[in-house]
């Protein structure tokens, strides 16, 4: 096969960006209301999402170094494989145990699929050409994303509108598409990704290295954390974000199933809410640099913060869907553009080899965060209300915001004292 030019290689990775997150959009505005529909509790939809964030946590980091042992390639068709295994057994889950282990293998996708195709894009990228500006690539990959997790509510939701097929619920033919496209995402995957060059260190020995590798790896990461103050208030903010985020996930559709009157009208809504929140996100991301010009990126990010806070209140508190569902679309516009800030944050205080490990860690511990939220929150909506439980999740939110201070602070020192982390710190 003829090697692949640069503009090949960016074509193939937003085709197969955007066909791996088209099955998530389609799930968003169904996959609380099916497992309320096969008798889970709030309570116990919490309690099986917590899987996920659990495994996330354990695999995470190693999982990097299992992408660097075995090539891309394998390691993003395995992925695909137990993601499409995962929605497999969620079509025919009925009871709390067989959507925990739901849960537990999406983790496990989610841990492997973290990373290696964007690593496989930029290495594709200047494979062909040293000089390659990737970049674009990359920012196209973020607005490709939005619009196909748009797509997927608005489909799920119109499917959700036709009612039942035969035996299968509205609810669950979502689901069905979902399945079909995951075995289109692997067929893509292994037709279209082509490794750039021999990949080193392939094999067992490679990859019982990398395994063993691995408690170093977690190690070196969380002493960063030790070295920096800045990186650790920002990090943090991560633990109050992944325990805040239940409530637009998970207690969002529960809450307007409560103001419509019912799962399958909530779901109706749901679709085409879900896919213009996913714009909203992009048009917030759009505002990221004018933000950042105005007020600075660490005022910004935890006036954000607060802003967030008050439109999931909002959500908790406004009578009726129209009200619930524009407080929805503003928490997703402040999300789009809280991201990008915080993450310009942490770029800016690591360089060198410890930035992935880095921007892994930030990754990691919102997943235990979101687990620990989607337990305590669902518990507190089964035992008072899903308004209580969100306006506890939103205080959560606003209260990150003084975590942005340390960042601020090292943002006016002189360059010398505001130094990355990186081996010459430690």
């Amino acid at each position: 096969m003829n090697a692949l030019t640069v503009r090949q290689v960016r074509r193939r990775f937003l085709l197969l960006h955007g066909l791996r997150w088209l099955p998530v959009g389609l799930l968003i505005p169904v996959f609380v209301l099916l497992m309320q529909e096969r008798g889970l509790t709030i309570a116990q939809i919490g309690a099986a999402t917590a899987a996920q964030g659990l495994v996330v946590l354990l695999l995470e980091l190693p999982t990097g170094g299992l992408a660097d042992a075995l090539g891309r390639r394998p390691v993003l068709l395995t992925a695909a494989a137990v993601n499409l295994a995962s929605l497999a057994l969620f079509v025919v889950a009925d009871a709390f145990s067989a959507f925990v282990v739901v849960w537990l293998l999406q983790g496990v996708y989610r841990a492997l699929d973290s990373g290696p195709l964007e690593s496989w894009y930029v290495d594709a990228s200047l494979a062909a050409d040293p000089d390659a500006a990737y970049e674009k690539g990359l920012g196209q990959g973020g607005t490709v994303l939005g619009i196909s997790i748009s797509a997927g509510a608005l489909i799920g939701g119109g499917l959700v509108t036709l009612g039942p097929v035969g035996p299968v619920s509205a609810l669950t033919t979502p689901l069905l598409l979902a399945v079909v496209l995951q075995l289109v995402v692997l067929v893509a995957l292994a037709t279209l990704l082509v490794e750039p060059g021999p990949v080193r260190g392939r094999g067992r020995g490679a990859l019982r290295s990398s395994l063993a590798a691995a408690p170093g790896m977690v190690g070196q990461a969380f002493g960063l954390l030790r070295r920096s103050r800045v990186l650790l208030a920002l990090v943090a903010v991560e633990l109050f974000w992944g325990f805040g985020m239940t409530t637009f996930e998970t207690l969002l559709p529960v809450r307007l199933a409560e103001v419509t009157g019912g799962a399958d009208r909530a779901a109706v809504l749901l679709g085409p809410a879900g896919s213009v929140a996913w714009l909203a996100s992009a048009a917030g991301a759009a505002l990221t640099p004018l933000l950042a010009r105005w007020w600075g990126a660490a005022p910004a990010a935890a006036l954000l913060r607060v802003v967030q806070g008050l439109t999931v209140a909002g959500m908790g508190l406004l009578a009726g869907p129209v009200g619930v569902l524009l407080a929805y679309l503003a928490c997703y516009t402040v999300h789009g553009a809280s991201n990008p800030l915080h993450m310009g944050l942490l770029h800016r205080q690591v360089d060198g080899p410890y930035r992935t490990s880095v921007i892994s860690l930030n990754s990691m511990v919102a997943m235990p965060a979101g687990a620990l939220g989607g337990v305590v929150l669902t518990a507190l909506a089964d035992a008072t209300s899903v308004s209580t439980a969100m306006l506890v999740g939103a205080v959560v939110l606003a209260v990150a915001a003084p975590l942005y201070l340390p960042a601020w602070r090292a943002g006016r020192r002189t360059p010398v004292t505001a130094a990355p982390v990186s081996a010459s710190n430690g």
